[in-house]
């Protein structure tokens, strides 16, 4: 996110959501909202300042089909007609779209009923119809009530149709439009019109048969298919709905003054002091000022186990204080929330497009084009050889053609199932970026981990120093803790905590030198300090071959070694251990049974990075790996045939989650690294990747899946459709049955992607 406000003069602009800060509006229009103070552009008052946490602009609206169709307003896509729906989902959604297409359909019911019962009466079942009541009475009465069904509940497809043809995005609107226009208009003709057509398409009566029950029945039936499809839709965002809903509306905030007043969360800065109550929802992100309580962040991790919080300890929005009394201080609102960034990047998400989708673009984009060719065959051939009356059948046969080929199963088979799959990810707390990495995920064989807060908890401690003849314990940790404190290392917090624990205080440090992957070095009163590794010092003419034989024993038992010299003569080692995560270890088994090999990169001595690879199981270790070798050891496995996923949490891991077919960044560390990765798991534990795998997997043979069926569909129904049966069975599609065949097919395939929502991961 932006770290300042964008410039924004009036609403109904496209721009994003953007920080708090100040903001000056009119008191008659405040919808005017300008950077700076001044006049108001509608009426001429003077702006008056305010603090705005969200300065919301228009909204944007997308195509699930084609996410590169961005529009300012709902509507449809002008490449595929579906509806368009908002970029980032809200708690409440938008149904007009629904409701517009379930009023027509309604009317269509009401009106196509009666039509189709009239005519299949008079068409089959001809001695039940009166004596009274002639033929042309009956196409009449159909003409007066299928009309309105056509060119009002119909309208919209006319509408989308047109657009297609006339912007050359040909679509399954271009298909109903023509189809259901080619029915209706024959029926036209033949009803006002029957002595154009040949004497042996007409009746004893002189008619000719008309087809405004086809026509009104194929606009009722694909309304329901797109009354269905939207209501399945709509299920999709479920995920979204949940995250936008778990934040609470009201926090109480405290004054300076110790009064406390309830505030909407859009009011709350960073910097603001909040009390959570027992039993009620943490309102923002920050720190625990005061109070102790147990937090339970299922909601964001995904797993039901009370997380203990005590001064310091962070605190995640939308969370649930269980217990106690907290005190917090707010340190990111509005956008910048980690809720926030989840809603974000799972809406990006279910927007990106997966590379399978490009099969079904691909054959997409000559389909509509080859279903208008074969309906034109099929009418043709039908006119030609086919028995009298032939331009009846002809009509019948080309209408099916085009209307069961309506191509939106296969156009919706990857989106719906990678909006589901990247939504079911969100709910356990995994964050997928895009589409591609959900895809790529299935086919990883290799899983690069970073030892330091990746398999381990990442909170090393000092369990023990070793310091050489000569020199004071206490001096020894004073450098210690003074010289790490200018260091980004991850052990540097370990040492300084250790002089904390001893209430020992830090010196001034001048001429700070950090030799990355190496050591550090500075001077503390006009002496020489000198902290790293063992080839450090040595590479700076320092002998360390005494104390040798004392840091491999500390390194057999899984603890790190930090080599210390005090003006060019080695004073003390510190060794340091930071535990495993209780659940690496069921991880590592659990993925080297389903056939992932996994590897151990760390910057530690081989001893050290062995000895814990022992504990968990891992063969292939690489240690003493420098940042930026991480990235090249990537490559040189990709080189082998491997496809690798890399898990790191820290800023030197950036390049190597970067380089990997497949990043994933613990949540616990940096954003530099989540920022690199393509999956965030935000508990930072590795029995998150399990579940990305086997979602990978799920929702990849989801897909493949939809696009089977949709294939064998249009490539069953389309030969169907143009009578290809006729010869051999008598049997001709009728175009009824093939607009609800289309209709229930599109349902079909979201209906299946649904199912991600409910499989066992």
């Amino acid at each position: 996110m932006s770290e300042e406000i964008k410039e924004c003069c009036h609403t109904n602009h496209n721009a994003t959501q953007t920080k708090s800060g100040e903001i000056y509006t009119c008191p008659m229009h405040p919808e005017v909202q300008e950077r700076k103070a001044g006049s108001c552009p509608k009426c001429g008052m003077a702006l008056e300042k305010e603090f705005q946490a969200i300065v919301t602009n228009a909204k944007e609206y997308t195509c699930p089909m084609h996410p590169e169709i961005i529009e300012n307003e709902p509507g449809s896509c002008p490449k595929c007609g579906m509806a368009l729906e908002a970029v980032v989902a809200e708690a409440t959604q938008d149904t007009s779209e629904l409701e517009y297409m379930s009023k027509r359909f309604w009317v269509s019911v009401a009106l196509s009923l009666p039509v189709f019962l009239v005519a299949m009466i008079s068409d089959l079942l001809p001695q039940y119809v009166p004596d009274s009541i002639s033929m042309l009475s009956i196409q009449w009465f159909e003409f007066i009530l299928a009309t309105p069904v056509v060119l009002w509940a119909g309208w919209p497809f006319f509408v989308r149709g047109y657009s297609s043809i006339k912007t050359w995005n040909l679509n399954m609107f271009t298909l109903i439009a023509i189809g259901v226009g080619a029915a209706y208009i024959y029926s036209i003709f033949a009803l006002f019109a029957p002595n154009i057509f040949p004497p042996l398409m007409q009746t004893a009566d002189g008619l000719i048969h008309v087809y405004f029950e086809a026509a009104a029945v194929i606009i009722t039936l694909v309304l329901l298919g797109q009354v269905l499809e939207l209501r399945a839709r709509s299920k999709t965002n479920t995920a979204i709905e949940t995250l936008l809903n778990l934040a609470p509306k009201l926090a109480h905030r405290i004054g300076k003054d110790g009064e406390e007043e309830d505030v909407s969360l859009e009011l709350i800065h960073e910097g603001d002091t909040l009390r959570i109550k027992p039993g009620e929802k943490i309102p923002v992100d920050g720190v625990v000022v005061e109070g102790q309580s147990n937090v339970d962040e299922s909601m964001i991790t995904g797993e039901p186990i009370l997380i203990s919080k005590i001064k310091e300890d962070k605190l995640i929005g939308a969370t649930l204080n269980k217990n106690g009394m907290l005190i917090m201080q707010a340190k990111k609102v509005g956008n910048d929330t980690m809720l926030a960034q989840i809603v974000q990047m799972v809406s990006q998400a279910q927007r990106s497009r997966a590379p399978i989708q490009k099969l079904a673009d691909t054959v997409s984009s000559y389909f509509v084009p080859a279903v208008i060719v074969a309906a034109a065959i099929a009418f043709g051939s039908w006119y030609i050889f086919g028995p009298e009356p032939r331009l009846a059948y002809a009509i019948v046969s080309a209408v099916a053609v085009l209307i069961i080929a309506c191509p939106c199963a296969l156009g919706l088979a990857t989106p719906i199932s990678i909006m589901v799959g990247t939504g079911r990810a969100a709910l356990m707390g995994i964050l997928i970026k895009d589409a591609k990495t959900l895809e790529r995920m299935e086919k990883v064989d290799t899983l690069v981990v970073d030892k330091t807060g990746t398999l381990t908890e990442g909170k090393p401690k000092v369990t023990s120093l070793v310091i050489a003849q000569g020199f004071d314990e206490e001096e020894i940790i004073q450098y210690a803790a003074s010289l790490e404190k200018a260091s980004e290392h991850p052990l540097a917090e370990a040492v300084i905590a250790y002089a904390a624990s001893k209430n020992i205080s830090l010196e001034k440090v001048e001429n700070f030198l950090a030799t990355t992957g190496k050591g550090i070095s500075a001077e503390i009163k006009n002496k020489k300090i000198l902290i790293g590794s063992e080839e450090f010092l040595n590479s700076m003419g320092i002998t360390t071959s005494e104390i040798t034989a004392k840091a491999n024993i500390l390194r057999d038992s899984g603890k790190g070694v930090i080599f210390m010299a005090i003006d060019s003569v080695y004073c003390a080692i510190l060794a340091i251990e930071d535990p495993i995560k209780s659940t690496s270890s069921e991880a590592v088994k659990l993925l080297q049974a389903e056939n992932i090999k996994v590897v151990m990169l760390s910057g530690d001595n081989p001893l050290t990075a062995n000895a814990v690879a022992k504990k968990l199981g891992i063969d292939e270790v690489y240690a003493n790996v420098l940042p930026d070798e991480k990235a090249k050891i990537i490559q040189k496995l990709q080189a082998e045939g491997a496809v690798v996923a890399m898990a790191g949490d820290g800023i030197n891991d950036a390049p190597a989650l970067a380089s990997a077919d497949v990043g994933i960044a613990m949540g616990t560390g940096t954003d530099v690294a989540i920022e690199s990765a393509g999956v965030t798991l935000i508990k930072g534990d590795l029995l998150g990747i399990l579940k990305v795998l086997k979602l990978s997997r799920a929702t990849m043979k989801n897909i493949r899946q939809n696009l089977f069926f949709a294939f064998i569909y249009n490539s069953a129904g389309v030969p169907v459709a143009a009578g290809i049966l006729y010869p051999f069975f008598g049997i001709l599609l009728s175009p009824v049955i093939a607009a609800a065949a289309m209709s229930f097919s599109s349902v079909s395939v979201i209906v299946n992607a649904l199912r991600l929502k409910n499989i066992k991961i």
